[in-house]
């Protein structure tokens, strides 16, 4: 009798094991990412929605969103798990964060995923101008998602008022400048109740500047990531086109505009002009009571915009089925019909030429001819500043700028002293 009952304890406690294991082997795998955000709109619930959606088509796989806070917030949080072996198995964060997760020995390419014809057609579907912040040394860093170009909006209302056509954007600096000085308006008193134009200097003012460096056609960094060009003569000059918007023409904020208040600005109607990322598309077009236009930003030598934005990155740390989990993710979520779909609810620019293609789309940019801008103005795009330490680097452009604009530095100064730090934060990557 004792024989029997420790039989079936044994039998008992074999099984327990044996459906134990079981259910483990059949436990999802769970791929967590970071993802910022900077940007008004639900974003967090389209996320979530996403998540979901993929999980219901992938019952083994658990997606683990976690929110980040802003883009600088989240490479800093992302560092710090990588330094404690916690890391994301992946994370959205800029495109110009791709030299220093590489430095950081953080990341691993996606070409090992990369194994079939449709792998590859997938890869090669995305704008050649995100994949210049996406890819170097032979090797795919990054995969475009939440990406973007600078824009102009404007008051359509305000426009008529100051006998402009509200159907056309200025072309040109010199037009944005007429055009500003025509929209700006002052009380009796000389106080300003209407500002012509507002370009943020605040949150990523170097991003904002190098579409007036780009416009001036000059180049911020080489593709190596390994020098700058802060205090070349096109540069300092697109600096002083800034500065004397506001203390010279009076017709955009002196000192630090700030980023985030930017739309919301825009939308009490105390600026007739604004530029902002067209992922704030949508949360212009929920919240402003009046008529807009958006248009590609002025000229001065030539068109053009950095592109901006963020991709995802698979992390090292991650075990190879997480990896693997994730990419299946990252694949799902940046095809045509959902990338085309993201845009549609954000704003920012759908990453494929064929999701441009999709029904969805084709029917938006129909109904809201704006949404395709900042797609019409990638073949004047240029890769976002990116170098290795790109943070201090970056950091040492926005001090220059910033000294600029409140008057403490002269423009030229501002981007010598801007050079000087640069060139001594790289010197080591130069071989």
């Amino acid at each position: 009798m004792k024989f029997m009952k420790r039989l079936a304890c044994t039998l008992a406690q074999f099984v327990a094991v044996a459906l134990s294991a079981g259910v483990l082997a059949q436990a999802p795998v769970e791929v967590s990412f970071y993802y910022p955000v900077a940007v008004g709109g639900p974003i967090t619930k389209i996320v979530d929605g996403f998540a979901a959606d993929f999980e219901k088509e992938n019952p083994g796989i658990r997606i683990k969103p976690i929110y980040s806070g802003s883009y600088q917030e989240s490479i800093t949080k992302a560092l710090t798990a990588v330094k404690s072996n916690d890391a994301p198995v992946t994370s959205v964060l800029l495109s110009t964060d791709m030299y220093t997760l590489i430095d950081e020995d953080a990341i691993v390419p996606f070409d090992t995923f990369i194994k079939t014809d449709e792998d590859r057609a997938w890869l090669k579907g995305f704008y050649p101008a995100f994949m210049e912040n996406s890819q170097t040394g032979g090797k795919t860093w990054g995969i475009p998602f939440q990406r973007s170009t600078i824009v102009l909006f404007y008051n359509k209302d305000m426009f008529k008022e100051a006998g402009l056509d509200p159907n056309r954007a200025p072309g040109t600096w010199k037009e944005m400048l007429d055009y500003a000085q025509r929209l700006t308006k002052r009380d009796a008193s000389g106080k300003v109740t209407q500002w012509g134009v507002q370009i943020p200097s605040s949150g990523f003012p170097y991003w904002l500047f190098q579409a007036l460096t780009t416009e001036n056609d000059a180049l911020l960094m080489n593709a190596a990531g390994t020098e700058t060009y802060y205090d070349k003569p096109a540069v300092i000059e697109a600096l002083q086109y800034w500065v004397d918007l506001a203390r010279k023409q009076k017709v955009h904020p002196e000192g630090i505009v700030e980023w985030g208040t930017t739309p919301k600005d825009f939308f009490e109607r105390k600026m007739a002009m604004m530029w902002t990322t067209t992922g704030n598309l949508t949360n212009v077009k929920a919240n402003a009571k009046f008529d807009f236009g958006v248009a590609m930003l002025p000229s001065s030598k030539r068109r053009g915009s950095p592109t901006g934005g963020g991709n995802f990155y698979l992390f090292k740390q991650s075990k190879p089925e997480q990896q693997a989990a994730a990419f299946k993710f990252i694949k799902w979520v940046t095809s045509p019909a959902r990338a085309a779909q993201w845009g549609i609810d954000t704003g920012y620019v759908a990453v494929r030429p064929d999701a441009w293609e999709t029904p969805a789309m084709k029917k938006y940019v129909a109904d809201f001819p704006a949404a395709a801008v900042a797609r019409d103005q990638l073949q004047f795009s240029v890769a976002e500043l990116s170098t290795h330490d790109n943070q201090r680097v970056t950091k040492a452009l926005n001090d220059g700028l910033q000294a600029a604009l409140t008057g403490t530095k002269t423009a030229t100064a501002a981007m010598q002293d801007a050079q000087r730090e640069a060139d001594r934060i790289l010197r080591p990557y130069r071989k």
